[in-house]
């Protein structure tokens, strides 16, 4: 089974939880399992550019991406978070390996918006890559970081970045491990199994907003693009990979059609 793992900032920053979630991940990476893991760090990138006395700004949720900002996110996306992440995969017993998006042009990008400076978009996945990391056994670790053909960087959502190689790896499960327990219906339940009808439906009432609107997009691109199916999880929960791995009920399943 080809499976693609998406972890966020807040789990990232947690020297507990990267190491938990290193072991589980690690733990599904055996055997006949070929596993990518996609990564963020939004709140590390906050914190490195802040020392720097340098003000995060934002549009509709996506960070503006200045050149000093195109500097921080390889030293802290393509740098220490993804060293960091790598460690506690290696720790866990996982030939894990570092990449980006920029590498052998895995995620090939245009400009979303001048208006946010060197934020992509991904266009193209070129797949080669993590198939031969997985096919011999390795644990390929991808940061949000990406380009394009004239040799610019752009910075990528993670959520984006995460259907991309899913879509390009064609990947039979996408898991997002956040910080919330899945989607929330419009009475604030959570809802455990949802398609892509659905997903617009909460989309378009206003239900699904924010960073749910930005992750249920994501979402849709995956399974149009090709993945199997997707889960939204809660990483902060003990075994929540093999549990969602196993089927169990936990977060919400997405599919193409109910």
């Amino acid at each position: 089974m080809r499976i693609v793992v998406k972890l966020g900032g807040t789990l990232l920053d947690q020297p507990e939880a990267r190491k938990r979630l290193a072991t589980e991940i690690a733990r599904i990476a055996e055997g006949a399992n070929q596993v990518v893991v996609v990564h963020g760090g939004g709140k590390q990138m906050t914190r490195f550019l802040a020392e720097r006395g340098v003000e995060s700004r934002f549009v509709d949720g996506l960070r503006v991406t200045t050149p000093e900002v195109v500097d921080a996110l390889l030293k802290v996306f393509a740098g220490s978070v993804n060293h960091e992440l790598v460690a506690a995969f290696v720790g866990a017993g996982a030939r894990a390996i570092g990449l980006s998006g920029i590498d052998d042009a895995l995620i090939e990008c245009e400009l979303l918006n001048e208006k946010l400076g060197a934020v992509g978009r991904p266009v193209r996945s070129r797949p080669e890559v993590l198939e031969l990391l997985t096919a011999n056994g390795f644990l390929p670790v991808v940061a949000c970081v990406a380009g394009d053909r004239q040799g610019n960087v752009y910075n990528v959502n993670g959520d984006q970045m995460a259907a991309a190689c899913a879509a390009g790896f064609r990947a039979d499960r996408l898991l997002f491990l956040t910080d919330v327990d899945g989607v929330r219906g419009a009475n604030g339940a959570p809802i455990t199994a949802l398609d892509i009808a659905d997903c617009e439906a909460l989309i378009r009432d206003g239900v699904a907003t924010g960073g749910m609107q930005a992750k249920l997009n994501a979402c849709i691109a995956a399974l149009e693009g090709g993945a199997g199916q997707v889960t939204i999880a809660p990483g902060l929960l003990p075994d929540v990979v093999e549990a969602a791995m196993a089927g169990d009920s936990v977060g919400t399943r997405i599919v193409r059609e109910g």
